[in-house]
């Protein structure tokens, strides 16, 4: 899979257990956002297959929700049109568009922002503003890239609190990339992580810390964190 004639992926084999969550890192190039595009659907690879309950992914599935790095929302829309832009594209009747959207904007905690223009918004707003389009549409699988990568440190934890908390009450699967080894830690159930010299992955980690919402505070995660930084490292090195 790659762009053109030039290979970013080759020979990947990957399983993502349903409704548990993934967290994709490795180095810049690595080929983390052309994984996520394939399973997306915006790519498609030259061999090979890409499933997704046991069904060959060919293009966009209307149950895929997708947030990418800059958030996607249209500055000349409100808070509240670009939280209803899925659902108005797919058809939704406007009385469950109203349902819907007000439910999770409350959820989001932005219903009072509803009238509001991106540009008047902070960069968390923002991004909540991106998971509520998401999640209006009631996706069963969530691709992000690099979500919080903007944000101070702060907003940043809030928005990792706020996912892990959507994921525990909805238990949607969840793919996202991150440079952010602490982020891969917090929010991965399974940390992949890529190698850019094989175009492939090196290692793949089981998180039996994930779940615990004051993890940030415990020995484990900083012991874990060395871990993935040590991974990484191995594969970096030599660059």
């Amino acid at each position: 899979m790659g762009y053109g004639k030039v290979n970013v992926l080759k020979d990947l084999n990957l399983d993502i257990k349903e409704q548990s969550t993934c967290a994709i890192i490795g180095p810049s190039g690595c080929g983390k956002s052309t994984l996520l595009y394939g399973i997306a659907g915006i790519m498609q690879p030259s061999s090979g297959q890409l499933l997704i309950h046991d069904q060959p992914v060919k293009e966009n599935r209307k149950e895929t929700g997708v947030i990418l790095q800059h958030y996607g929302l249209l500055p000349w829309k409100t808070v509240w049109k670009n939280a209803a832009l899925g659902l108005k594209l797919r058809g939704v009747p406007k009385q469950v568009i109203e349902e819907k959207v007000s439910d999770v904007l409350r959820k989001l905690h932005i219903y009072e922002l509803r009238d509001k223009y991106p540009v008047q918004l902070s960069g968390g707003q923002r991004q909540r503003v991106a998971v509520a389009r998401v999640l209006a549409i009631e996706p069963d699988l969530l691709l992000m890239d690099e979500p919080f990568s903007s944000l101070d440190a702060i907003a940043r934890e809030s928005l990792q609190d706020l996912l892990l908390n959507i994921f525990n009450n909805s238990k949607l699967t969840i793919v996202f990339v991150t440079h952010n080894i602490e982020e891969a830690v917090f929010l991965g159930q399974k940390i992949v992580i890529m190698d850019q010299g094989s175009k492939n992955i090196s290692h793949v980690l089981k998180n039996d810390l994930f779940g615990d919402q004051t993890l940030r505070n415990k020995p484990d995660f900083y012991r874990l964190c060395t871990d993935v930084r040590h991974s990484l490292q191995e594969k970096t090195t030599s660059l």
